[in-house]
């Protein structure tokens, strides 16, 4: 373990290298009470960055506090959350980014963004069930954006329908502010039946054997971590070989593999090797156990026999991961990897105390105590400014609103803008080239505003959404972290569900400025309040810091994942009209609206949670055929979405309405659009006045037709609005 002495030039250059700043350098030296040997630079440079430490990040995560109810059974800290939904049914779910690895190479940083967040669920010992993405572009015609759409599009599809596990929702963005830095936010979320385990990491048992399972490693993705904990600068293309090379047949055999040990009681503990691979899950599982290892590198399956120890406890090679077994059971575990075609290879024991002990063909390495690693990263407690809200004082007020007469110019003139380009196309030519229904659990895709599934035991339906509006988070990103849960709770609502827990994913630019701390911190408070607000915990998540470029960073964005419930997967409203001759509601919340940059009105949190539950229980009580949330594109354009191949006619009453008139493109929050049977309709209308009261004003819009759109003197279709949807995503994206 000798170590040749570095001469200035050559410390300045290894700091850089392992991207080790020279006050962590020091307070490396004074942890292990003298110069860090040569693998110890990769050990602290990988668990020390952005990505795996959260040293910027971590002191204000403790805002959320660890939510363990009887329900929530897994909180933070471990793969993935955990609750459980009775019946026999645990869910497990969480959401990652791969944001930086996505911009240098799109289909492979994509495509390893969904093995990665598969394996954070099974190794809970969960079945993956389902996908989702929140995907955040710049503006269509920047450079590289085609290339960069086509290749996360692709690289989400060709790995999850590959590996069996369909992508049922998302949302894709397109902002200015992505041009060089784009977002690929993927979640997952899998499920435990009665009498399955729910498989942990922490060490167990000195004497254990350390188990390698899955693919072999090669030199893909070394230094990965480190690359996803700092800003972009012009060349990124130098960058290639710190992306991971995903394999998703591979992925599916792993899958079955680690299901078939941790059902069969093989496994003590089990970790994949994600960010910083060999590295993060091997000192994890130690520092969660309080046990050490003895690990001998030169036992790890490779690719390639020139690979030496840094690049193996480096690698972010896909599809493995590292177990722990009593020895006993190692034959059984090698007998099921084996008939999956995988490695299943003893690399290490399990020792009593907690020293890592890492060697390579009987040299000694290292001996370190885990948790100097992974335990005493520094946590920075980075400058803010106390979030002042960024709206208007003063009382709700309307924009001015056009005459009547002004109407079918104004209708016209909006649709056609908006039909001109991809920012409010249909997403369609994206979400069919996902397998949404494999597995046949899928009662409603990506077409929804919330995908449902069955659950299999108890026949329920179990709704999976994503959440936030970049829009809003530009104007504040308190109530843009609020609406981030609020929105796709009142989607859930709107079918007749309520959510039981949250996951996020915390994108944003340099923590080391002020202004984006700021935000941070605004965000993570808006998210710890408005879900205490809703009774819906935080239980799982991820920050991605250093989203920018040259300096210039993107739109904070606090993305969300929700996972809801309801009794069962029948009656469920549709999204779509369903015939012609029924009536159509609008139900308005007196929210914020957004004017000039700037929230008129207040966010009421004890207000939004009624407007959830009130909303839910309309839908479950009363005859409502269709229903949607209102969008930022406004009431009128949400009713032309809701049509489909039929359409509606606004009512005399409401081309007279001069609130109606001043809102119809309007970013409001929130408004819902019911279709009820025309004969049901006073009834629904008096009900929902009645709940309503002060909360909410009801108005009657008008009715559906069998296709014709008419509005103050405008007249289309809903198959040509239809239509028209679809082909102004091609006008940006052949």
């Amino acid at each position: 373990m000798s170590e040749q002495k570095l001469s200035a030039a050559e410390f300045e250059l290894k700091l850089k290298q392992y991207r080790i700043s020279k006050p962590e350098y020091e307070m490396i030296c004074g942890l292990l009470g003298r110069e860090p040997r040569s693998v110890e630079w990769a050990l602290f440079s990988a668990l020390w960055s952005e990505h795996c430490s959260y040293k910027s990040s971590r002191v204000h995560l403790k805002k959320f506090g660890k939510t363990l109810t009887p329900s929530v059974m897994q909180s933070q800290g471990e793969n993935a959350g955990v609750v459980d939904l009775g019946q026999g049914e645990k869910v497990v779910f969480k959401m990652e980014s791969h944001n930086h690895p996505s911009f240098i190479e799109p289909y492979q940083g994509a495509a390893t963004g969904v093995g990665g967040i598969l394996r954070d669920i099974f190794t809970m010992g969960a079945r993956p069930l389902a996908s989702a993405d929140f995907l955040c572009f710049g503006e269509p015609k920047a450079d590289r954006m085609k290339v960069l759409v086509d290749g996360v599009v692709r690289g989400i599809s060709g790995y999850g329908n590959s590996v069996g596990v369909p992508t049922v929702t998302g949302a894709t963005n397109f902002d200015a502010s992505y041009n060089k830095n784009i977002l690929v936010n993927a979640m997952n979320v899998g499920l435990v039946l009665e009498g399955e385990p729910i498989a942990l990491s922490g060490a167990k048992g000195p004497g254990n054997d350390v188990v390698y399972v899955g693919a072999k490693t090669g030199k893909d993705g070394v230094h990965g971590a480190s690359m996803a904990s700092e800003s972009f600068g012009a060349n990124n293309e130098a960058k290639k070989p710190n992306v991971q090379i995903g394999d998703p047949f591979y992925e599916k055999l792993l899958i079955e593999s680690c299901l078939e040990v941790i059902a069969q009681d093989l496994v003590v503990s089990i970790q994949d090797m994600g960010a910083a691979g060999l590295t993060s899950s091997s000192f994890e599982m130690s520092s969660k156990g309080g046990l050490g290892f003895d690990l001998e590198l030169d036992q790890v399956p490779v690719r390639d026999s020139s690979i030496g120890p840094e690049e193996i406890l480096l690698s972010e090679s896909q599809e493995r991961m590292l177990l722990i077994c009593e020895p006993g059971k190692f034959a059984a575990i090698e007998k099921v990897f084996a008939r999956w075609g995988l490695d299943a290879v003893r690399v290490g024991k399990v020792r009593s105390d907690k020293i890592m002990r890492l060697t390579w063909k009987g040299e000694v390495l290292t001996e370190i105590d885990p948790s100097l690693v992974v335990d005493n990263s520094p946590e920075y407690k980075r400058p803010y400014e106390a979030w002042l809200p960024k709206r208007r004082a003063g009382d709700y007020a309307l924009p001015t609103a056009p005459a009547s007469s002004e109407m079918k110019a104004k209708v016209a003139g909006v649709m056609k803008e908006r039909l001109t380009g991809a920012v409010w196309a249909s997403r369609e030519d994206i979400y069919h080239q996902y397998d949404q229904r494999v597995g046949a659990k899928t009662a409603r895709g990506a077409e929804a505003q919330t995908a449902l599934l069955r659950l299999p035991a108890s026949g329920r339906g179990m709704f999976v959404a994503t959440g936030c509006r970049p829009k809003l988070m530009q104007v504040d990103a308190q109530i843009g972290a609020y609406d981030a849960v609020v929105e796709p709770s009142l989607k859930m609502a709107a079918k007749g569900g309520y959510p039981i827990g949250v996951t996020d994913c915390l994108n944003f630019g340099n923590p080391e400025k002020p202004e984006i701390m700021s935000e941070f911190v605004a965000s993570v408070e808006g998210l710890r309040d408005v879900s205490i607000a809703l009774g819906v915990p935080v239980i799982s998540g991820n920050v991605s810091f250093y989203n920018e470029t040259e300096g210039r960073g993107i739109t904070s964005t606090p993305a969300v994942g929700l996972v809801g419930l309801r009794a069962d997967v029948t009656k469920v409203p549709q999204d779509f009209f369903t015939a012609a001759g029924n009536t159509l509601l609008k139900v308005k919340f007196p929210f914020a609206r957004v004017e000039n940059g700037k929230f008129c009105g207040g966010f009421d949190l004890a207000r939004a949670a009624k407007m959830v539950k009130q909303t839910q229980a309309w839908v479950n009580s009363l005859p409502i055929l269709s229903s949607q949330v209102v969008g930022a594109g406004g009431w009128f354009w949400t009713l032309a979405k809701m049509a489909g191949e039929k359409g509606f006619a606004l009512s005399g009453a409401a081309e007279s309405s001069e609130e109606l008139r001043a809102t119809a493109f309007d970013f409001g929050l929130y408004e819902l659009i019911f279709e009820v049977p025309k004969a049901e309709a006073a009834r629904v209308l008096a009900q929902l006045q009645k709940d309503s009261g002060a909360d909410a004003s009801v108005a009657e819009l008008g009715e559906t037709t069998s296709g014709a759109i008419r509005a103050w003197g405008y007249e289309t279709s809903g198959s040509e609005f239809t239509q028209s949807r679809h082909q102004a995503w091609r006008m940006d994206f052949e």
